[in-house]
C-alpha cells in the first residue's frame, strides 16, 4: 500500500521547494542576489519530479505542465525556507524601537507583564 501518485507528486514538489529555499537563503546571505539561484532551480522542477516519481498524475497530461501545476506549492515552500535559512545565516537580532512593545517585554523580562 503506497502513496497515490498525486501525493507523490505533491511531496516531490514540496521537497524541491525546501531544497531550493535552503540554497536561496544561504546564497542570499553570502551575496546580494543569491536568492535568485532558487528561482532558477525552479526551472528544472520537471526533471526533478520525473526523477522522483517516474509517472505523472492523471490531471497532468505532459511533462511541460509540471511547471504550471507545481508553482504555488513550490513557491510557498521556497519562500518559507529562503527566509528561514537567510535569517539563521545572518544571525538576525530584532531591533526594538520602544521598550513598551510586546516583543521587547517578552525578550527582556520573559513575560508580558512587568
Amino acid at each position: 500500500m503506497g502513496l497515490a501518485i498525486e501525493h507523490k507528486f505533491s511531496l516531490s514538489v514540496y521537497l524541491w521547494g525546501l531544497i531550493c529555499g535552503l540554497v536561496s537563503g544561504v546564497a542570499a546571505a553570502k551575496f546580494q542576489y543569491g536568492w535568485m539561484i532558487g528561482i532558477a532551480m525552479f526551472l528544472i522542477i520537471d526533471k526533478v519530479v520525473m526523477a522522483l516519481i517516474k509517472e505523472l498524475p492523471p490531471d497532468i497530461e505532459e511533462e511541460r505542465l509540471i511547471l504550471r501545476k507545481a508553482f504555488f506549492g513550490w513557491f510557498l515552500f521556497w519562500l518559507y525556507f529562503t527566509m528561514l535559512s537567510y535569517t539563521l545565516m545572518v544571525n538576525f537580532q530584532p531591533q526594538f524601537y520602544s521598550n513598551q512593545s510586546l516583543l521587547y517585554k517578552l525578550t527582556q523580562n520573559g513575560t508580558v507583564m512587568g
